[in-house]
């Protein structure tokens, strides 16, 4: 399944050195990420491909914890629901 990534926060160390290890550790490939800094805030967006079988839920759970940690907001949406989303 492919989904999107999101992370936003106050810019500082580790936001993406934590972010894609968690991703490696859980077999998730990143396909495509975008980053920028806007004022002193760190946007990311990550297009990725889950391993089959995985949990969703289980993997989002991974993802707060890691949002806690940085005080950065993580969001990870499946990639039809998120493009269901943007159609005009």
């Amino acid at each position: 399944m492919n989904a999107i990534l999101t992370v936003y926060g106050q810019d500082k160390v580790g936001i993406i050195a934590q972010t894609s290890t968690y991703l490696a550790e859980q077999k998730i490939n990143i396909l495509d990420v975008s980053q920028t800094i806007m004022g002193n805030n760190f946007v990311m967006m990550m297009s990725v491909q889950l391993p089959k079988g995985a949990d969703f839920m289980v993997i989002n759970q991974g993802l707060a914890q890691i949002a806690k940690n940085l005080s950065v907001e993580i969001n990870l949406r499946n990639n039809e629901l998120y493009d269901a989303m943007h159609q005009i």
